[in-house]
């Protein structure tokens, strides 16, 4: 350390945790329940020498904390926590390692990875029980004092309702990194997300809700780099506070906020894709960068017997403790700073059933999830489950508590597989277009539950699931034995590319067939971007290491990309203009005498109802679903005045002839959409049955 005149320090108090500053200095707060003593290690504005260490005066209920007058914004700084290195016991403090404050709203400076990074000696044949001398300040980010002052100017909230909510799930880097739009110097990043020629786009689609994944500050893994790759999805998360840094072209915390207000004035809520499930440090072998060194056994779920070791049911190694108070405190802290400070509309949490699990099993009573559904901010906000995990019990679609979503993965699999011409398939189509009622239509949940997709950044594109049989991950260097191998798509003839036009027509009104079933479909929508276009990764169906052209949207439209966006706006304006595509009450097919209508019924081709008979035919392929507008809308008794719609589907290839129903007060039926014509104008039909195409979906509106 230098010559540098030591910075005055008085005790501070212990709220709010992390670095604050009040237009006096700054107070510094830290959690740690086993600690013996903290420094507070000052650097230069480039966090590359190390200035002054300052012992944190004050221990107050679990939290070290010290106020230092003349710090402000901009000062660079970093933990040294003293305490017990005993693994066995779960204790892994070493103050040779400089620590990342968990509440560091801004990182300085990339993770270099050295053997310096970690708390013991590697090669040392005791393993991680041997206890490593080397200083890791050189090696690690820093933190950074901000100044959160921020002009948003009169931008009130947008708070979508759900029945109006289209999800468009991006990538930040990847949208923008081949927008031919974008100045080079902001590919990549929050500003290029505020990109005019984007944002229209975007826009135009019609969706409601940009969904991002991570963009928590997160580490590169050190066997990528060492390929030439890198963690490109982020799914990797040091920071809970911080923007990843790579994400902001002018290094500053406002380009996010400027970013989210260019988002509000489009109209568009964003969404972040949030992981706080696990952290970079990884298992007992992995480095110490933050909360290992700051108190491994309050953050992390260590194994009962054998504290030593880690609990993994996130499958990356470790996994965060939020049965902790404190770190329940902590995560619950980042949500709220997002929500507020940075105005984001909602999250979607990777792993969430690890968010929701005690020592004993997921628990909907988990004091995560009664937290955020009583919080006056949280609640308020959309909140998304992915509801799995890697451990015992961890598949919970349909599990979580009232006032949250979740992702559906029921409904991206039957609807690939009823497409792709699989037997049995319509009894499980009809409960999917109904917002999958026998997983959610339970203790005042509403259709919004369930967030609808084919597709996610997880696995192939849309394109793909009609272009390969089998993954192609050859790229990712591990053997092409990576991402799953269950993806229920179908080729059509060819492996990939091809040039032959019948294919490549089947592949076209294939993807038609499956954007028309999720944006019919009641529930909660979600497209990837891209998708609206067919954009194609190759075959890559776990491209979670790809930070290049391969996972890049590239804008360069031919005609088959502009005729399929022009296609998939006009769904999404479609389920907007009709209210009854997005109803707020679960479709049932219960006739209801005083109103004497049912919502939904279902019709063989032949006109009648479906008896169980059509049901438990398994080679059946062709149905309809007539959606009766006058059907109740509300828990009020009253006739609804919603368009009827006839939703016609056949999966077959062969065209089924379907005799068109006769509803009260109808004069005849109006054709709104046809994925084998790709028709968008309004045709009236003239006759009493239609010739549905093979593999080809109908959507008709009654005219009374």
């Amino acid at each position: 350390m230098r010559k540098h005149q030591r910075s005055r320090v008085t005790e501070g108090t212990p709220f709010p945790l992390g670095a604050s500053w009040d237009g006096l200095g700054v107070n510094f707060a830290l959690f740690s329940a086993h600690a013996t003593r903290v420094e507070l290690c000052l650097f230069d504005e480039r966090g590359e020498t190390e200035i002054e260490r300052i012992e944190l005066p004050e221990y107050t209920d679990e939290i070290w904390h010290g106020y230092l007058p003349d710090a402000r914004p901009g000062q660079v700084y970093g933990y040294r926590v003293y305490g017990p290195y005993e693994p066995e016991a779960g204790h892994r403090f070493n103050p040779n390692k400089l620590l990342i404050d968990p509440y560091a709203k801004q990182l300085v400076g990339k993770l270099q990875w050295s053997e310096a990074l970690f708390g013991y000696t590697i090669g040392d044949p005791a393993g991680d029980l041997s206890f490593d001398e080397r200083d890791s300040a050189p090696f690690v980010p820093k933190c950074k004092v901000i100044d959160p002052a921020f002009t948003w100017g009169e931008q009130p909230s947008l708070r979508t309702p759900w029945d109006r909510t289209v999800i468009y799930e991006t990538h930040l880097r990847g949208i923008s990194m081949r927008h031919p739009a974008v100045p080079e110097r902001q590919r990549g990043t929050c500003a290029g997300l505020t990109n005019p020629e984007l944002l229209r786009h975007i826009r135009e689609l019609g969706v409601s809700s940009v969904e991002l994944l991570p963009v928590h500050a997160f580490v590169n893994d050190q066997h990528l780099l060492e390929k030439g790759m890198n963690n490109y999805w982020g799914y990797n998360s040091i920071g809970f506070f911080a923007p990843h840094p790579a994400y902001l072209a002018s290094g500053r915390i406002s380009e996010f906020k400027e970013m989210v207000a260019h988002l509000h004035k489009a109209g568009l809520e964003l969404i972040l894709d949030v992981v706080y499930n696990h952290t970079a440090e990884g298992n007992e072998r992995g480095p110490t960068l933050s909360m290992r060194g700051i108190d491994n056994a309050s953050y992390y779920r260590l194994l009962p017997d054998e504290r030593r070791y880690y609990i993994n049911d996130s499958g990356t190694g470790n996994t965060l403790d939020l049965s902790h108070p404190c770190v329940l405190q902590m995560v619950t802290d980042s949500l709220r700073y997002w929500a507020t400070e940075m105005r984001v509309d909602g999250f979607r949490f990777d792993l969430a059933t690890i968010l929701g699990r005690y020592a004993d099993g997921f628990n909907e009573r988990h004091s995560f999830l009664v937290a955020c559904r009583q919080d006056p901010v949280l609640s308020k906000v959309k909140l998304i489950a992915e509801p799995w995990d890697c451990g015992p019990g961890g598949y919970q679609v349909g599990g979580f508590p009232p006032g949250w979503a979740e992702w559906n993965d029921k409904f991206r699999d039957n609807v690939r597989a009823y497409w792709k011409g699989d037997r049995g398939e319509l009894g499980e189509l009809a409960r999917r277009l109904t917002a999958s009622g026998d997983l959610y239509n339970q203790r005042g949940r509403r259709p919004f539950a369930s967030v609808n997709f084919i597709t996610a950044h997880d696995g192939f594109t849309l394109r793909d699931v009609v272009s390969y049989d089998h993954k192609h991950n050859e790229a990712n260097d591990e053997n092409n034995q990576d991402g799953t191998d269950r993806n229920i798509s179908w080729n059509h003839g060819c492996e990939g590319a091809t040039d032959d036009p019948s294919i490549r027509r089947l592949r076209v009104q294939q993807m038609r067939n499956m954007l028309a079933t999720l944006l019919f479909a009641q529930g909660t929508p979600m497209l990837v971007a891209g998708d609206e276009f067919g954009r194609t990764q190759h075959g890559n169906n776990n491209a979670y290491c790809q930070d290049n052209e391969l996972s890049w949207v590239d804008w360069t439209l031919d005609d088959e990309g502009r005729e399929l966006l022009a296609f998939c706006q006009h769904l999404i304006a479609l389920r907007r203009s009709y209210p009854i595509l997005r109803r707020q009450r679960f479709l049932v097919g219960h006739y209801n005498e005083e109103l004497d209508v049912k919502d939904v019924t279902w019709l063989a081709p032949e006109g009648g109802e479906m008896n169980e008979d059509h049901w438990h035919d398994e080679e059946a392929r062709c149905m309809g679903m007539l959606m009766d507008g006058r059907a109740q809308p509300s828990g009020v008794k009253r006739s609804g005045a919603d368009a009827t719609l006839l939703l016609l589907l056949n999966a077959g290839h062969q065209p089924c002839e379907f005799q068109l129903p006769e509803v009260h007060g109808g004069r005849h039926w109006l054709c709104l959409v046809d994925t084998h014509t790709a028709q968008t104008v309004p045709s009236p039909l003239q006759h009493a049955a239609i010739e549905l195409a093979g593999r080809s979906l109908q959507l008709l509106e009654l005219l009374r």
